[in-house]
């Protein structure tokens, strides 16, 4: 989040905060596809994604990295 632009960073912390105030928060995001037995999402702010993991069962959003549209899914 350092590396982000200020402005950037509050945008996509208040999206997480909204996120985290939904019912069925893995409703607003788009999950991604892949091997991994837990399922990654990617949560859309301009041209940034925050991707996360998102644990119902005891209703826990965890970001596991924030990054600019063209190089933050090369690692998913």
């Amino acid at each position: 989040m350092r590396r982000l632009p200020e402005d950037v960073g509050e945008k996509i912390l208040d999206e997480v905060e909204n996120l985290a105030q939904e019912p069925d928060p893995s409703r607003h995001v788009k999950k991604l596809h892949g091997g991994s037995a837990t399922p990654f999402y990617s949560l859309r702010v301009g041209t940034y994604r925050a991707i996360l993991n998102i644990h119902d069962d005891v209703l826990m959003i965890v970001v596991i990295e924030v990054g600019h549209r063209s190089k933050v899914y090369r690692k998913f």
